[in-house]
């Protein structure tokens, strides 16, 4: 099989030439990783099921997985959330706005949420959100963790098939690895055969958020399961994220939530002022880049633009409900920015 599966099987190989022969120059997935069945799936002791996922895992049969073995209920609503990776202050204003919105939306409509499922950044405030507004139980909560294997603190402690394994990450202060958030309720640890890289993650969350859309939210209706983008603070990247989703088709609406800093306050301003002078030299001072990066985040900014009724202008707060309930479910989103309601 090209994918991990859950029976029993030698560990993962990878694979290099003989050392007679010339060393290639430079290092590639296909060359040198060869897929085999997991050796890494079972619980960690915050009670989070996990699982070790080839890069190029089909995404149907991690929705079995995640479906039928980790018996998550079936998604009404997604939210796949993005932002900022490293640590960064949010206001209590929109701390608040951003952690209690999003968790009351999603326990209201039955929302699985995603993230990278890292302890820093925007992943570690959905953990936060989640601890307090998410409820006693944990495995209800449905907040899943996409993330590279290569990057995870101490992650040889999570080797072992269908096992309960205590995770202690080794908290050196000069790694570049990460901590997995307590708070997430399930994990796809996605591994390309790298170390300490990011990235590989991406392609299989993306192909698991568009087979999840596909899903009906009711085996009697014929409603899809409707997506929404979330986007907190957040580099460069950001940017071509919201792009590929407002440029999908149909467009995939975007939260921003302004006042989280960086890309989120880009988004924002740019809504609102997209023909000002002062775009281009606020695209370098937000991202500290040199003139021909900020032109070309300049470009590709002006085309989300292009789909500028896709992306949220303000999004200080949302409140998310549902009307009409007579052969299918509709969602229908408000956006409010008064202080009355935080």
């Amino acid at each position: 099989m090209a994918e991990h599966s859950w029976q029993k099987a030698p560990p993962p190989t990878v694979i290099f030439p003989d050392p007679e022969h010339n060393l290639p120059e430079d290092w590639s997935l296909e060359l040198h990783t060869r897929a085999s069945p997991t050796n890494a799936y079972g619980t960690i002791d915050f009670q989070d099921s996990f699982v070790r996922v080839s890069v190029d895992s089909k995404p149907e049969a991690l929705l079995q997985l995640m479906l039928r073995e980790w018996q998550m209920d079936r998604p009404k609503l997604l939210f796949s959330v993005h932002g900022g990776s490293e640590n960064f202050t949010l206001t209590p204003k929109v701390k608040q706005a951003f952690t209690k919105g999003l968790i009351t939306a999603a326990r209201s409509t039955g929302a699985w949420i995603l993230t990278d499922g890292i302890n820093t950044g925007v992943s570690k405030y959905v953990g936060e959100a989640v601890k307090t507004f998410g409820g006693h139980n944990l495995r209800k909560r449905n907040t899943v963790g996409v993330t590279p294997w290569g990057v995870i603190d101490n992650n040889t402690d999570l080797i072992g098939r269908d096992v309960f394994r205590p995770y202690q990450p080794l908290g050196n202060p000069l790694s570049k690895r990460a901590d997995l958030n307590s708070f997430h309720s399930h994990f796809l640890l996605v591994d390309d055969g790298t170390l300490g890289k990011y990235g590989c993650q991406e392609g299989v969350r993306k192909k698991l958020e568009k087979h999840i859309q596909l899903l009906k939210i009711h085996p009697r209706f014929n409603q899809r399961v409707p997506m929404v983008c979330v986007i907190v603070e957040g580099g460069p990247a950001i940017v071509s994220t919201v792009l590929d989703y407002v440029s999908n088709n149909p467009p995939v609406p975007v939260f921003v939530f302004e006042g989280s800093g960086r890309a989120a306050d880009l988004f924002a301003f740019l809504h609102k002022h997209t023909d000002s002078d002062s775009t281009f030299n606020l695209i370098g001072e937000v991202f500290g880049v040199d003139r021909k990066e900020a032109s070309r985040l300049c470009a590709l900014l002006l085309e989300c633009m292009d789909h500028r009724q896709s992306v949220g202008e303000r999004t200080i707060r949302f409140d998310l409900f549902t009307i009409g309930r007579k052969s299918k479910m509709h969602f229908y989103f408000t956006l409010r920015v008064s202080d009355n309601h935080l």
